[in-house]
């Protein structure tokens, strides 16, 4: 998202809640109580208008608040008790390489702010900011006042409709107009950012993030096909200490703005777990293949006849791609009638045809793939004619399945009356007409 279009997002939101929060009080509210200041007016316009404030105080802290960025020159801490997170494939300390820096725990390179944020948990358009350590606290208030505000000016609207329904009090066409607009916009809102501010409500509580949140749903996919052991989130402190990590210590502020604890580099982790020392967060699916470390000066290189022998056969050399259907078990990928069709035999373990099959000829190589409709998968030419004529012939040669009817074939003509019926009608007549005729 570019600098201008973010600029459009943050005008247009603070252009709709201006809209709903103070056309509301002009046009509707101020005409009901007949224009005049009164008390019973200062009692239903100032609560409103307080939620107003600090909703509009909490969305300027989100807009310009720094989520928080990875500090130049930062290195982890190997020699921490803690220990520190290291990435899946190296085991090495979290590095980013569009940064060329290391990350600290939960923090995540952000595309459209083209830098690590730490604690990131996503970048939001109508912000225009990236939603990390330092501004997360203001954003959950945001959607909290969003939610209360929202409420009351439902509230209001629905009074000043059933009292004019009542009291036979009909509104003027301007305030109708108006009565609509405000009901078109502000229900959508609710509805919208109040099932986004649940989810967040619980995250918070949970003290997890979007991110977070889909590497637990992973997890949990692990754990139900069996694969891995269920293990605890390491940063779940609990509901309190959940809480207190993003709103701050103290239980009479959690409304107001405050600074979060920490500096987003360093979490605690939860203690009293039954999960063993020094287990990964997300952790690793076991069946997942782990690609070894390429020597230094290894380059990818194709066999050097990838394509279909002169004689129709294929290149032996070619080690084909679709591994899981060398482990179908006994049900074949193709159809009976297919040319690379193979009948079952009793005794054959499909298990062999597998990685084993090809374990000699790549000792000391890395795993290589070749991307299936490249130069290194061959395709044989079908004749699905002559495929099918051949499945027919072996369907009707089988005993016993068809009474196949052969005529008896045609016998020599002996001599006599049955030699004459093979003489053709117009010789016989031509042969006895009298020569005088």
């Amino acid at each position: 998202m570019g600098r201008l279009t973010g600029r459009l997002f943050v005008f247009f939101t603070t252009c709709l809640i201006a809209f709903i929060a103070y056309s509301s009080q002009i046009f509707i509210i101020w005409p009901w109580y007949g224009r005049e200041l009164s008390v019973e007016l200062l009692e239903l316009l100032l609560p409103f208008n307080v939620l107003v404030g600090l909703l509009l105080w909490n969305y300027t802290l989100c807009v310009t608040t720094d989520p928080g960025g990875v500090p130049p020159y930062w290195r982890p801490d190997v020699n921490d008790e803690d220990g520190y997170e290291v990435k899946k494939l190296t085991r090495g300390p979290r590095y980013c390489r569009s940064c060329e820096s290391y990350k600290p725990p939960r923090a995540h390179h952000c595309r459209q702010c083209k830098r690590c944020i730490l604690r990131m948990d996503h970048h939001c358009p109508w912000v225009n900011n990236c939603v990390g350590h330092f501004n997360y606290g203001h954003f959950v208030r945001f959607l909290f006042y969003v939610d209360l505000a929202c409420t009351y000016h439902l509230t209001m609207l629905s009074r000043r409709v059933l009292e004019s329904a009542a009291y036979w009090d009909e509104p003027s066409g301007r305030e109708l107009i108006f009565i609509v607009l405000n009901f078109a916009t502000c229900i959508p809102v609710l509805l919208a950012v109040g099932i986004f501010s649940l989810y967040h409500f619980y995250s918070m509580l949970g003290n997890s993030t979007t991110i977070e949140g889909w590497e637990k749903d992973k997890v949990a996919t692990l754990v139900r096909r069996g694969r891995i052991r269920e293990i605890k989130f390491p940063y779940n402190l609990g509901m309190r200490r959940n809480i207190e990590a993003v709103l701050g210590p103290n239980p009479l502020l959690w409304c107001c703005p405050t600074v979060p604890p920490g500096n987003g580099l360093k979490y605690p982790i939860a203690e009293g777990d039954d999960s063993p020392a020094g287990e990964e967060w997300p952790p690793r699916d076991p069946e997942a293949y782990v690609y070894p470390d390429p020597p230094a000066n290894h380059q990818f290189e194709l066999p050097p006849s990838p394509w279909t022998y002169a004689n129709g056969a294929l290149n032996p050399d070619l080690r084909p791609s679709a591994t899981r259907r060398r482990h179908t078990g006994p049900h074949a990928a193709v159809p009976p009638y297919h040319p690379d069709y193979q009948a079952p035999t009793d005794g054959e373990d499909d298990e062999d045809d597998g990685e084993d099959a090809y374990a000699d000829a790549n000792v000391g190589r890395p795993r290589e793939f070749v991307r299936r409709g490249s130069e290194g998968v061959e395709v044989r030419a079908i004749d699905r004619e002559a495929m099918l004529r051949q499945w027919v012939e072996d369907r009707a040669a089988e005993p016993g399945r068809y009474r196949r009817y052969v005529p008896d074939p045609p016998s020599e003509p002996e001599s006599g009356s049955d030699a004459e019926d093979e003489v053709p009608l117009a010789s016989t007549v031509e042969r006895r007409r009298p020569k005088n005729a």
